[in-house]
């Protein structure tokens, strides 16, 4: 189990000073997630669509899928000298590794001008330094197990000004567990100083715990523990309402037919012009979700279990089943 959920699980025991009510809580661990979600729910033929982001890109444009815009792809070394002619009168742009994990690798160029290439965090890169990310990449220096790899050029998200103030240089994201098509817990990852502009929890991100029913937050917590404030800042967290929210949930629902995962992790992002877009599919999300919402995933699960399939629901009945059910405010 991850720090963050065994420090919940601990503050759990200590408040009611007895195990029993740690399962009464339904917290979900690694192993049960394992054995019972993961393996008997997503076939292994399939992890390959989602592991590699490029065969996950791939497919999402295929299903018509609203994604960022797949500017090019580069494979080999010798393909390095390519990328001048790719980012060639490109406003913005994104540089990311197929096969990395935790942000590992990302590099996000804002604009460019005669300066240079801006990076988020105020930065600025030359071409070269571009060209030797992308090498990088290709010799899998942020890859799984250092595996050679492939580069992807994405077109860069102009995330929402709804959400300025909650996040600190980097993109939020909304990360929405999803299981046998139905949305069944969501929580936003706002990026702070401490996570270098990533939304990565484990490297002190915010992550906020967000209602299914209207998409606003529940709690907000950093380094596992509960905060009011983004510590970079200053606004208030639990003021925090996601747009287009029933949107975003159908598309997150979507992802159940065009994968053939049962259970996923989908990371959505609120572009300013073509709102929610998918960013990446998990065949294995984390469980510090759990944490952020201060509620397990177990009852949600069973619940969903429950209702067999005997009733084939589309998208729209799967989220609206959700909105009613797994809402804490009804």
């Amino acid at each position: 189990m991850s720090g963050p959920l065994l420090n919940w699980i601990k503050e759990i025991r200590e408040r009611y000073a007895h195990p029993g009510k740690l399962a009464k809580k339904g917290v979900l661990g690694m192993n049960r997630r394992n054995i019972s979600y993961i393996s008997r729910y997503n076939p292994r033929h399939l992890y390959p669509l989602v592991d590699d982001k490029l065969q996950t890109k791939q497919m999402v444009l295929e299903a018509g899928v609203t994604a960022p815009d797949l500017i090019g792809v580069i494979r080999e070394q010798h393909e390095v000298k390519d990328l001048a002619t790719l980012i060639n009168g490109v406003h913005g742009f994104c540089i990311k590794p197929a096969h990395g994990s935790g942000g590992k690798g990302i590099m996000v160029i804002t604009r460019s001008d005669e300066d240079g290439f801006h990076k988020t965090n105020g930065q600025i890169a030359n071409l070269s330094d571009l060209e030797r990310h992308v090498s990088n990449i290709l010799a899998g220096l942020f890859s799984l197990g250092g595996k050679a790899d492939v580069a992807i050029i994405e077109s860069l998200i102009e995330f929402d000004d709804c959400f300025t103030g909650y996040t600190y240089e980097g993109v939020p994201d909304t990360r929405v567990i999803v299981f046998k098509g139905f949305p069944v817990m969501a929580m936003m990852r706002l990026s702070t100083s401490d996570s270098n502009g990533k939304a990565n929890l484990h490297q002190g991100a915010v992550g906020v715990g967000l209602d299914i029913g209207d998409g606003t937050a529940l709690r907000a917590v950093q380094f596992d523990q509960p905060v009011l404030l983004h510590p970079d800042t200053g606004t208030n967290l639990y003021t925090l309402k996601v747009p287009h929210w029933e949107e975003l949930l159908m598309l997150a629902a979507s992802c159940y037919e065009m994968s053939g995962l049962g259970y996923l992790g989908t990371d959505i992002v609120l572009d300013r012009q073509k709102g929610p877009m998918l960013l990446e599919l998990n065949a294995r999300p984390g469980l510090s979700i759990q944490v952020a919402n201060g509620e397990g995933l177990v009852p949600r699960l069973r619940q969903i279990e429950a209702l067999g399939n005997k009733h084939k629901m589309s998208v729209a009945q799967r989220v609206a089943y959700a909105r009613e059910h797994f809402s804490r405010k009804g």
